[in-house]
């Protein structure tokens, strides 16, 4: 199997509360994205009902799987592709809500990773996950972080421990912060050998909260492949996971990490 494949990484503004009009120009984004040779695709955070939606996070709430995966698995399945978005989880006990990242293929739902670090207001309406899952897709295995987690590099690091070559970040991440954001996403790819994923919304919701955008596809050495520019837009940059080893030799990061002693340390804490 060849170490090379496309990865994409889209971009778009959404309609709050409106999964119709969100999905119709979520395909048409991963449709361009399939035309230029793209086998894995990831989508922002809450892609299919926008962010500032907490008054009805109930109502638009789905099982997993449930419409949104469904429909993501029929366009997996027509273009023999991957793709990674994060909608709104009901969980198994009544009332409970997860931001969860869902991950589907051709064969339908491989997994799921439900956001363990919440941002602010995010604690008061959603519940945290606990989980660091790496998906195997055959050609490449990928872990999910989402939005703010891109600040935590406890996370990247563990899913780079457990395997992962790439990690995506779907994101609703503020405009107001994308200094943070273009550090971490570079610094996440570096300090762990491995290609970061990072899909951002753009527009505002309820006239106060402005997304960065700044999509991009950056490589283990920490450089930007490609970057999204324009409110809807995807993204295609191809990627070697060849690299991944390769960088990891050049700067073992992860060979000379400590386990032992960052464990102790963490338990004085």
């Amino acid at each position: 199997m060849s170490s090379k494949l496309k990865v994409a990484a889209v971009q778009m503004n959404c309609v709050p509360g409106n999964k119709t009009e969100n999905l119709k120009k979520a395909k048409g984004l991963i449709e361009e994205a399939v035309g230029q040779g793209a086998k894995l695709i990831v989508l922002p955070e809450l892609f299919n009902t926008g962010y500032r939606v907490e008054e009805y996070d109930m109502d638009l709430a789905e099982t997993i799987p449930g419409p949104t995966t469904d429909w993501m698995g029929e366009l997996c399945r027509e273009n023999g592709i991957y793709a990674v978005g994060c909608v709104l989880e009901n969980g198994n006990t009544a009332g409970l809500v997860y931001d969860t990242a869902v991950v589907v293929g051709p064969g339908g739902l491989v997994g799921t990773y439900r956001k363990i670090h919440l941002w602010d207001a995010e604690n008061t309406r959603f519940t945290k996950g606990e989980d660091f899952p790496v998906f195997n897709l055959g050609f490449a295995r990928v872990g999910v972080q989402i939005c703010y987690e891109v600040g935590f590099p406890e996370g990247t690091r563990i899913l780079a421990l457990n395997g992962a070559d790439i990690v995506v970040f779907p994101s609703a991440f503020g405009k107001a912060r994308l200094y943070a954001w273009d550090v971490a996403t570079r610094s996440r790819a570096l300090e762990n050998g491995l290609y970061v994923i990072a899909s951002n919304r753009t527009g505002t919701e309820k006239g106060e909260t402005t997304f960065g955008g700044m999509s991009r596809i950056v490589n283990p050495q920490g450089l930007v492949l490609a970057e999204a520019t324009r409110e809807d837009e995807m993204i295609v940059s191809e990627v070697d996971l060849n690299l991944v080893a390769r960088q990891r030799r050049t700067i073992p990061y992860l060979r000379d990490f400590n386990k032992s002693v960052i464990l102790k340390g963490l338990s004085s804490c």
